[in-house]
């Protein structure tokens, strides 16, 4: 079969995409007679899956990509499931889902660039700081909302990401800090502490980015008065 033919079944996900512990399962009345909580039967090992969706699709791959990620959101959320029951939900469980959903962890090597974006600054943070992204002192390390990425079908649509930042060199290293940090309840707690990344605004992601362009304040957010930021975790 060609790539992109037909949409992968259940079958074709559990077969591409393994995960230990944990399976997708297709999300029918059937499975939905039992009652449980989403995230209650993800921790029994099933992942609900809807068919030809690309929502969940992209929450397999994240999956498949982050799967210490996925497991710390999940046992978080089962955590505040079990004290607190299946239908009320906390700041807590807010900013896991929030992160769930469209979530990047971005990396930096000098903790010094966070000063522009803790002012929203983003003409500094992206215009006059090209040449941090474009080295790599400050990136992407991981996109774990897929959500943010469902939104990517949407011509023009310009993305914001809700951040967790790392200080440290290594991406994989940062994504493994994120992943400790959110099992031991050291992040995600409120959804405040999340920071908003105008996706957009990155040198080379959209076209164009002239001073015009990061003036759109409907877009790039001045900051709301009393709003502060949590300092990087350390990689």
């Amino acid at each position: 079969m060609a790539a992109g033919e037909r949409w992968p079944d259940i079958e074709a996900l559990n077969a591409c995409m393994p995960l230990a512990g944990r399976r997708f399962v297709a999300q029918d009345t059937a499975l939905l007679e039992d009652g449980l909580h989403y995230e209650t039967r993800i921790q029994q090992g099933r992942i609900a899956t809807r068919l030809e969706n690309w929502h969940d699709l992209f929450n397999a791959m994240v999956w498949a990509r982050y799967p210490a990620i996925k497991h710390a959101l999940n046992a978080q959320q089962c955590a505040h499931i079990e004290r607190m029951g299946p239908s009320a939900r906390n700041s807590a469980q807010q900013a896991l889902t929030q992160f769930d959903e469209t979530g990047v962890i971005v990396r930096v090597r000098d903790a010094a660039l966070l000063d522009a974006w803790d002012a929203h600054d983003w003409s500094t943070l992206f215009h006059a700081n090209a040449a941090q992204w474009h080295s790599g002192h400050i990136a992407i390390a991981g996109v774990i909302g897929h959500a943010l990425m469902e939104q990517i079908l949407l011509p023009d649509r310009l993305l914001i990401g809700k951040c967790l930042v790392v200080q440290g060199e290594d991406d994989t290293a940062c994504v493994a800090r994120v992943a400790e940090a959110i099992s031991n309840s050291e992040v995600l707690v409120a959804a405040a502490e999340l920071r908003p990344l105008p996706l957009a605004g990155i040198p080379g992601w959209h076209r164009p980015q002239s001073a015009a362009f990061y003036a759109q304040a409907d877009y790039f957010r001045p900051l709301r008065e009393g709003r502060a930021y949590p300092r990087p975790l350390v990689g």
